[in-house]
């Protein structure tokens, strides 16, 4: 009996050790893919760490923890809760809590100041007096749009900074040189972190937007490019064939503006680097994601037409696939070639053709629908059906232009390289197919 509870202990312990050993190999995996999906996880963590081991050096050396004393900890706490990921939201918190930390530690040595000349017993009542306003104050900043979108860190650090000197000051006499002390500190935590940050592998969250409106472009040009030969296309048995699921990217495109509105935020503090100067136009690139998410609210109306289970016969769909495959094709290339140009940073007007080509394939298209309503009454509730999807093409000619006009503009206002005009292969096929006239000389 003994040894049979032996062995039972001894498998119930294999299999928990098993149990863990799964785990951790997971958790390795997963830590792996988390750093092949993107290096530069690995590069910050390093930097992250290199800040943190140049700050500590003030309690290492006893000169430099002579002058600060205790108060060098600020410098290493300035580095943790400043150093991001790219270089945009470092320097902005940087300066946030710089800024915030000189004035308020100003003001909460004035208050205090004040404060005493009112004698023992008016200074508490003075110091909580201006710590209520102030906090009140500050606090409702906070609700400003405008201000918590670039300052709400800083005025954070503010309320803190100012009731931590104010109310101290009340216990402890060196108020100005406890301030004096805080402010060095925290000064050389967000220079160091700035520093590595900038000097060391940046990534520049400028970068990250720009390269982010471009991809999404590209996301809806893919969807309409694909658009005619999934909504059109049948299988040999009659069925419509299963959608493609790369047809789906689209739908990032619908949640992006609280991702871009910050990028574009953090980007006004980056300094010029590359292409990207210090005033670079960054509230034109909301311009441009304003309008391509407006894209991507016709492109699921569309979608809900390719997914739904009540489809048009196909004999009706024939109808209007010439032209409606024409517009969406013609769009999408367009888009594509904004995207590319954008990526390039270059001015280019290669889509104003296709462009053109959508408007004349809409002018075929409603000549179509109205001719097929006269022709075959009987199936005009289907017609209408494809009258619908034709008129959401419609839309997206509309806002392709659009978009086409804002990176025009956007081209303009951040100098984008001119690029001499190509001759594509379409083009010149279309030159050399043209009519030819012979004249007879005497």
């Amino acid at each position: 009996m003994a040894s049979s509870n032996n062995d039972h202990d001894q498998v119930k312990a294999a299999g928990l050790f098993e149990r863990l050993r799964g785990k951790i190999v997971e958790f390795g995996l997963m830590l792996k893919k988390l750093g092949q999906d993107d290096p530069r996880r690995i590069v910050h963590s390093l930097k992250v760490a290199l800040a943190l081991t140049l700050t500590s050096m003030l309690f290492y050396f006893e000169p430099l923890y002579d002058g600060f004393g205790i108060a060098a900890m600020w410098a290493i706490l300035t580095v943790v809760v400043v150093f991001e990921f790219t270089v945009g939201a470092t320097i902005g918190r940087g300066l946030n809590r710089i800024m915030s930390t000189v004035v308020a530690a100003a003001l909460g040595i004035g208050a205090h100041r004040l404060a005493t000349l009112s004698g023992n017993q008016g200074e508490p009542i003075l110091i909580a007096l201006f710590v209520f306003v102030e906090a009140g104050i500050v606090t409702f900043f906070r609700f400003i749009p405008q201000m918590k979108a670039r300052y709400d860190y800083g005025l954070l650090i503010f309320n803190l900074t100012f009731c931590l000197i104010s109310v101290s000051g009340y216990r402890d006499e060196e108020v100005i040189r406890l301030g004096f002390e805080r402010v060095s500190t925290i000064i050389i935590g967000s220079f160091t972190a700035v520093t590595v940050c900038v000097f060391i592998r940046p990534v520049w969250i400028g970068v990250e937007l720009h390269n982010q409106i471009a991809t999404n472009m590209e996301k809806l040009a893919n969807f309409l490019e694909e658009f005619g030969d999934e909504y059109f296309t049948v299988s040999e048995n009659g069925q419509i064939r299963d959608k493609s699921s790369s047809l789906q990217g689209y739908k990032s495109v619908l949640t992006s503006k609280g991702s871009e509105d910050t990028m574009a935020n953090l980007a006004r503090w980056e300094p010029g680097h590359g292409r990207f100067k210090f005033h670079h136009p960054w509230k034109q690139y909301l311009k441009v994601g304003t309008l391509t998410r407006q894209c991507a609210f016709k492109i699921e109306a569309l979608n809900n037409y390719l997914t739904s289970e009540a489809q048009t016969p196909q004999e009706v769909k024939s109808i209007i696939q010439g032209p409606s495959v024409v517009i969406s094709s013609e769009c999408g290339k367009a888009l594509k070639q904004l995207a590319t140009s954008m990526r390039k940073m270059t001015k280019s007007s290669s889509n104003d053709p296709h462009i053109a080509k959508s408007k004349d394939a809409a002018e075929e298209l409603k000549a179509v629908i109205r001719s097929s309503l006269c022709k075959l009454p009987a199936d005009s509730l289907h017609i209408i059906q494809e009258g619908a999807v034709a008129s959401l093409l419609f839309e997206i000619i509309r806002c392709t232009e659009k978009i086409a006009d804002a990176v025009h503009k956007l081209a303009s206002q951040a100098h984008f390289k001119d690029v001499k005009p190509t001759v594509t292969p379409d083009q010149e096929n279309s030159v050399n197919d043209g009519p030819h006239h012979v004249i007879a000389i005497e």
